[in-house]
């Protein structure tokens, strides 16, 4: 068998053996139905369409000094204000860490809000989760109040400009990806997707509506699992 035949056969193999091996990747996902033991793939989520798949930047395609085995990795590498990594074509990229949507450590799911990193406790349909979200003011003085001086000059007073961190609720659609705060009027629009449950609750005192709304989130998941590809 000359040399020129042998190469052409040898390609051929390999090739074939590439196929059958990407077609084996394919067929072993399956899909699964989230229960309390589900855990996500650890990783980066560049959007909200990953976390949907199940498919994170593994940390052992990101281009970071800080070791696979610290466990402090995550807040480490996203302490940074960019993030670099291998796409599945090998190529070197780059990203804003403001731009990513979370990541996913031992399993739980962290999503970035107000330029923080927070996990989220109940994950379902509706997820619910807590973050503490600060915010900058500027308090402005009245025109007219001056303050005296030891020279007896009377000066304005300045606007200043101060901040202040406040925990919040927040739910998360699975279906849409869409953050809202954890308020009467976002637990209406969510259960609309469960609409018998839906008008149960709208059939609710606004008082009740309040107090319920964590059962009725409960409900929501119960009664529509959630669905994730694993391998």
């Amino acid at each position: 068998m000359n040399t020129v035949v042998l190469r052409k056969i040898i390609t051929v193999g390999i090739f074939l053996l590439i196929c059958s091996w990407s077609f084996g990747q394919r067929d072993s996902i399956r899909i699964v139905k989230y229960t309390h033991d589900f855990r996500f793939d650890e990783g980066i989520f560049l959007n909200f369409d990953q976390v949907k798949k199940n498919d994170p930047i593994p940390k052992a395609r990101l281009l970071t000094p800080v070791q696979l085995i610290d466990k402090e990795f995550f807040r480490k590498v996203l302490t940074k204000d960019m993030i670099y990594y291998y796409d599945d074509f090998g190529t070197r990229q780059e990203v804003k860490t403001d731009n990513i949507w979370g990541y996913s450590r031992n399993g739980i799911l962290y999503i970035q809000v107000g330029g923080d990193f927070h996990r989220i406790a109940i994950f379902g349909g509706i997820c619910h989760f807590v973050a503490n979200i600060t915010t900058y003011e500027t308090r402005y003085y009245d025109p007219y109040y001056y303050r005296y001086s030891y020279y007896n000059y009377y000066y304005p007073s300045y606007p200043n400009t101060y901040s202040k961190t406040e925990m919040r609720q927040f739910i998360l659609e699975f279906d849409s990806g869409k953050v809202m705060e954890y308020t009467v009027n976002s637990v209406e629009m969510s259960l609309m997707r469960d609409p018998e449950l839906h008008d149960e609750y709208m059939a609710l005192s606004h008082r009740k509506k309040k107090q319920r709304k964590f059962l009725y989130i409960r409900q929501f998941n119960e009664r529509n699992p959630v669905y994730i590809p694993v391998e």
